[in-house]
C-alpha cells in the first residue's frame, strides 16, 4: 500500500493551491483520511480530516479557508487551500487508515511530504 501525494509548490499570499493524495496497492477498505502539516522543528499537526461517510473536521487555523474532500472511486483525498498565508508554509502529509487485503487489522499509512511555500 502506498500513498502518493502531489500538488505542492510556491504560491503568493492570498492565492490558492490544491493537494491530492491517491492510495494504491492491495486495498480492502479505506477509513478515515486526512492531511497533516509539519513546521520545521515541530511535530506534525492535523490540518483536516474526513471520515468514510464524508464527515469533516478542520484545525481552527484553516477552517473556512481549506476544504478537504475524497473520491472513494479513485481512492483519493484532496485538500483545496485558499486565502493562503505565509504561516501555512510547511510540509504537508496525507494520511489514511487502510485495511489491506493481506492485513489482519487496519493500519495507519502516510504519504511522502509535499512542500507548500506561501510567499508574503
Amino acid at each position: 500500500v502506498q500513498l502518493q501525494a502531489s500538488g505542492g509548490g510556491l504560491v503568493q499570499a492570498g492565492g490558492s493551491l490544491s493537494l491530492s493524495c491517491q492510495v494504491a496497492g492491495n486495498i480492502r477498505s479505506i477509513g478515515d483520511m486526512g492531511w497533516y502539516r509539519q513546521f520545521p522543528g515541530m511535530q506534525r499537526e492535523l490540518v483536516a480530516g474526513i471520515s468514510e461517510d464524508g464527515s469533516t473536521n478542520y484545525a481552527d487555523a484553516v477552517r473556512g479557508r481549506f476544504t478537504i474532500s475524497r473520491d472513494s472511486a479513485k481512492n483519493t483525498v484532496y485538500l483545496q487551500m485558499s486565502s493562503l498565508k505565509s504561516e501555512d508554509t510547511a510540509v504537508y502529509f496525507c494520511n489514511a487508515v487502510i485495511q489491506s487485503t493481506g492485513g489482519v487489522w487496519p493500519r495507519n499509512y502516510w504519504g511522502q511530504g509535499t512542500q507548500v511555500t506561501v510567499s508574503s
